[in-house]
């Protein structure tokens, strides 16, 4: 009898000593498979939403908003009289801007740009009067030429219409303010002939200096944009730009000699007509 008790008490000690080598054996399978759940539900961000920009792009057509006028001065009398150009004409050209903003879902998206951009001003002034040193009987007539460098600050947001195929089409606005910096304004005068004749050719006028000033501007866009890959992405666009009027020169220094104070000429503000190419790159 206690032989057979000998055989089951060792038989029992060996299969307790197994028995954690085996369960060990059995978990390890189903410790593996929680951890791999756990981990899968971690979430995982695959993009913040900021985004970088740059855009060039080509001005189609630039128009003043109205008549570019200015001052005129009459020395003996100390007083002031006010004219418009008999002429005017403006031209843009390439233009181009950066930015960066941040896309809040599929549809919504806004960002902050900065832009800069140049045109010329050509106009054509008329007087009555003979220039000075021609005689009785003609008349007088300037060409003027200046130019413009703006830089303009814009806080911008845009509706995105659904992605096909890789195309988001797109439209927008935005507004901000215009530092408009023009250049001095050249001159040159030319005697015209009436009851009386010319005479000898006529030095150019000295320069009106330029004035800066800050503008109020808005904007409207619309374009398509297509994925490139999954964070970058190219954009065709259209845009419309409207910059208020301002100051644009002051009184020559030989006018300002003779008592003339405050800015001459101002110009009545423009709007732009954009096309323009860029790219979005999205921070992942």
């Amino acid at each position: 009898m206690s032989h057979r008790i000998r055989i089951l008490t060792a038989t029992a000690f060996l299969a307790m000593a197994a028995l954690p080598a085996f369960a060990a054996d059995y978990d390890s399978p189903l410790y593996e498979r929680l951890a791999y759940d756990e981990a899968a539900e971690v979430p995982v961000e695959v993009g913040t939403g900021w985004y970088l920009r740059g855009d060039i792009g080509y001005a189609l057509s630039t128009r003043p908003a109205g008549t570019f006028s200015y001052r005129t001065f009459d020395p003996g009398t100390q007083t002031y009289g006010n004219a418009d150009f008999a002429s005017q004409a403006l031209k843009g050209d390439l233009n181009y801007g950066v930015g960066f903003g941040y896309r809040f879902n599929d549809w919504m998206r806004a960002d902050l740009t900065a832009e800069r951009f140049q045109m010329r001003f050509n106009g054509t002034t008329t007087s009555t009067d003979p220039c000075a040193g021609q005689p009785a009987g003609t008349t007088c007539r300037t060409e003027d030429a200046a130019s413009l460098n703006g830089t303009a600050l814009m806080a911008n947001a845009y509706v995105d219409l659904g992605t096909f195929a890789g195309f988001t089409p797109y439209i927008g606005g935005g507004a901000g303010f215009t530092i408009a910096g023009w250049n001095a304004l050249n001159s040159t005068q030319h005697c015209v002939p009436g009851a009386g004749a010319c005479g000898a050719p006529l030095p150019a006028l000295e320069p009106s200096a330029g004035i800066s000033s800050w503008r109020f501007t808005y904007a409207a866009m619309a374009g398509l944009a297509y994925d490139i890959s999954d964070n970058l992405k190219v954009d065709l666009g259209y845009k419309y730009r409207k910059v208020a009027g301002g100051n644009m020169f002051n009184f020559r220094q030989s006018e300002r000699d003779n008592g003339a104070t405050g800015p001459k000429g101002r110009d009545p503000g423009f709007g732009q007509h954009e096309i323009r190419v860029g790219l979005r790159y999205e921070l992942w």
